[in-house]
């Protein structure tokens, strides 16, 4: 079926057309209460099914399973805490077993339960670092194999999974790049392809589902009307419906994707459904099966269900309550076989000329899939002992030992739900009694943190959502010189300023809320302040990298902004992390999943001259987040750090160009003080000057997602965590940092000169 889709184009329906498709209501049938959702699957179980749903928050972070007992009811029948999850799938019989997926966003384990007990299988599995944005298993027809394809940023996996000598395991197959990253993805049996989407993305992408090494190819087979929310497939007697989900609005196609009709969820306001499943079976209440969703309404956020049978009626659309997941072919033909050593694919007819000629899952090789690799030979700081599987020296870990290995030496209090960036302010009357300010972008105590070096909480001031945070020195307010604090809001989409007392203490001020422009969705920002005409800029952009520069200046009684230029970062990707470095006259952005870029910072510079500094696969890692530049005594020395929020580690670059990347490294917990370690790490502060003994070469601060507590527990408050600066930087460097770095001195020195 897979030759179909080397002929089909981009399938545009005319506007008759559209009108005429019959749209039908699909009411909400049952509902949960309050959960941080994304992803469902069911349990096809003797006693009837069973709702999967994953668990993204910071304390309950998991997964939650629910029987379906009425018709407008469901009830919590598991809920399992491994961490922070986004994603969960179902695999049936599977050494007899129906099993639960999960890949826990905390550490990239795979974790297996048994579907009946909900208890774990095993030990955690093959670990895959990533920020891992959807999940779908396929069950091979002609084999009975199961494989999971697992997706992320710009890249996708396939595993098997299979009982080997009485246990479970999952092996990599093979890892291959995609166009997009994926946030939905389905598997049809009748076409034999994998569908899969983008986030905020009409497009509708496949592959062929093959039992092979080969890199498939990926092909547009169709666009939504919409932003694809979700997508599942309903498993057909002959054929299979692909159902593109679209907010509130679920579309069915035929696997040619030809569109037949459409569900619109009912019985809640401003509706979107993502992470859909079906249930195919036929029960008391629900005669034709169900549509299980992630939903998030007006209600809230959380798990629901709709029964199929009115709505399947209504577009004449064939049911199958027939199906069934553990059903495995009469005549399997597996191409994974012992002359391969049950590591690879035995190439086709090999077997009729007796020696086989393998096809070698991931970290196998040799002539029979026997030997053992590791990618980039665990970078020089550890052995192979298994297929893509390093032991890492003491004192590394990550990718393939790839990163450095440090450990915080102290953690903020707990405060707020969701942080994103720190900012280090630097005392003009002591610096060991300088200031971490941290923000918190949650609706739930938005604002800004203030604590001292040791990390206790000070002050909170109440602000609209704001996601970066920033220091201004020395900013002339007419007849005062203060410092600011400054951010972009995301309730609002306004420019947020606050001054900072001398004795470290957040306070309004006039002016302290500006306005954007019409239509405009802030994300990121940052501050720079020009060595040519003293001028104080502010930068904000957009998810869509649409950048816009204001000068920033004090009128009258009060702080105002001119906007003086518009442009778009990068590649025009989602950026947010940026930074500016103000003795060279640049700002570096982040592009979260293409790389780290420079541009001039003064306003009238051409915005079309560019520098790539580092691009992701080149000793880069998605998503690019915080970006950080540590000063050093001249223009020429210092370096630049980025926070890469997929692999839960920072990157280290010269300052100086060509700003070669120096290393890596990762934070893991320090267990002698009891703080835990930092995963899916956001915004990122550093200093290189002295602040007080505590921090003699300087400071680093970082966003921590998951603030896990002694015992296992983990915190619905958020934390950062405070390491070192000498603990990173390599020893042969540290002559570059300039402990008595003043923020200050190089402002006044400047307005000497410019006055």
């Amino acid at each position: 079926m897979w030759s179909l889709y080397k002929h089909l184009t981009i399938l545009v329906i005319c506007a008759a057309r559209v009108r005429a498709v019959l749209e039908v209501e699909l009411p909400i049938s049952a509902r949960t209460d309050e959960i941080e959702s994304d992803w469902t699957a069911v349990v096809y179980d003797d006693k009837g099914p069973i709702l999967v749903g994953n668990d993204g928050g910071a304390a309950s972070g998991g997964f939650h399973a629910f029987v379906l007992n009425g018709e407008n009811a469901m009830s919590e029948t598991a809920h399992k805490t491994p961490g922070r999850t986004k994603l969960v799938a179902m695999v049936h019989d599977i050494g007899r077993k129906d099993i639960i997926v999960t890949i826990a966003q905390t550490d990239s384990f795979f974790r297996l339960y048994d579907a009946v007990t909900f208890e774990q299988i095993g030990d955690p599995l093959s670990r895959t670092l990533g920020d891992w944005s959807a999940l779908c298993g396929w069950k091979s027809q002609g084999s009975g194999n199961q494989y999971l394809f697992l997706f992320g940023k710009g890249q996708a996996v396939q595993f098997l999974i299979r009982e080997q000598q009485g246990s479970i395991e999952i092996l990599e197959v093979q890892t291959f790049k995609t166009p997009v990253e994926a946030s939905a993805c389905a598997v049809s049996l009748s076409a034999q392809a994998v569908f899969f989407s983008g986030d905020d993305d009409p497009t509708v992408y496949a592959f062929g589902a093959a039992e092979s090494t080969f890199t498939p190819s990926i092909r547009i087979i169709g666009r939504g009307d919409d932003d694809v929310t979700g997508l599942a497939v309903y498993v057909g007697h002959n054929s299979d419906y692909l159902i593109v989900a679209q907010k509130d609005t679920a579309a069915v196609y035929d696997v040619s994707f030809n569109l037949l009709g459409s569900f619109v969820v009912t019985g809640e306001e401003d509706v979107e459904v993502q992470g859909l499943s079906f249930y195919q079976g036929a029960t008391q209440h629900y005669p034709a099966g169900f549509l299980a969703y992630a939903i998030e309404s007006e209600t809230g956020a959380g798990f629901g269900v709709s029964s199929l049978e009115a709505a399947f009626t209504a577009l004449n659309l064939e049911v199958n309550t027939a199906y069934n997941p553990r059903e495995r072919p009469c005549n399997p033909q597996t191409p994974i076989c012992a002359s391969c050593n049950n590591s690879g694919f035995c190439e086709a007819g090999s077997r009729l000329a007796g020696a086989a000629a393998c096809s070698c899952f991931a970290g196998f090789g040799g002539s029979a899939c026997s030997a053992f690799s590791c990618r980039n030979g665990c970078s020089g700081h550890g052995k192979c002992v298994g297929a893509n599987q390093c032991e890492c020296e003491q004192g590394w870990a990550g990718l393939y030992c790839a990163f450095k290995v440090v450990k915080p030496v102290a953690e903020t209090e707990a405060n707020g739900g969701d942080g994103d960036d720190p900012a280090i302010w630097i005392s003009p009357v002591d610096k060991a009694e300088s200031r971490i300010i941290t923000t918190t972008k949650s609706g739930i105590g938005t604002g800004l943190g203030v604590f001292d070096l040791g990390g206790s909480l000070l002050q909170t001031i109440a602000a609209g959502e704001p996601n970066n945070i920033d220091v201004i020195y020395g900013f002339r307010a007419g007849e005062r010189i203060i410092d600011l604090v400054y951010g972009g809001c995301r309730a609002d989409n306004t420019l947020c300023l606050f001054e900072m007392a001398s004795n470290g203490t957040l306070r309004t001020i006039a002016g302290g809320i500006q306005e954007t422009k019409d239509d405009y969705e802030v994300y990121g920002s940052c501050v720079y302040r020009s060595r040519v005409t003293g001028k104080q800029y502010l930068f904000v952009n957009a998810k869509s990298a649409e950048y816009l520069q204001f000068e920033l200046s004090w009128d009258g009684n009060a702080l105002s902004t001119t906007l003086v230029r518009n442009f778009t970062g990068g590649s025009g990707g989602q950026t947010e992390g940026c930074v500016a470095d103000e003795a060279n006259g640049w700002v570096l952005i982040g592009e979260e999943r293409y790389g780290l870029w420079r541009y001039g910072a003064e306003p009238n510079d051409d915005s079309a001259s560019r520098y790539l500094i580092a691009s992701i696969g080149e000793g880069m890692y998605a998503d690019v987040e915080g970006v950080a530049l540590v000063e050093g005594a001249s223009a020429d020395e210092g370096f630049i750090l980025v926070s890469q929020q997929g692999v839960s580690a920072f990157n280290v670059y010269h300052r100086a160009e060509p700003h070669a990347l120096i290393q890596t490294f990762t934070i893991y917990e320090n267990g002698d003080k009891g703080i835990d370690g930092v995963t899916n790490t956001d915004g990122i502060a550093a200093v290189g000057t002295t602040l007080g003994s505590a921090f003699r070469k300087g400071l680093i601060v970082v966003h921590d997602d998951t603030n896990q507590l002694p015992r296992g527990a983990t915190s619905d408050e958020a934390s950062f965590k405070l390491i070192s600066l000498e603990d990173v930087i390599p020893e042969g460097l540290q002559d570059e940092l300039d402990p008595n770095w003043d923020p200050r001195a190089d402002w006044r020195q400047e307005l000497d000169k410019i006055l």
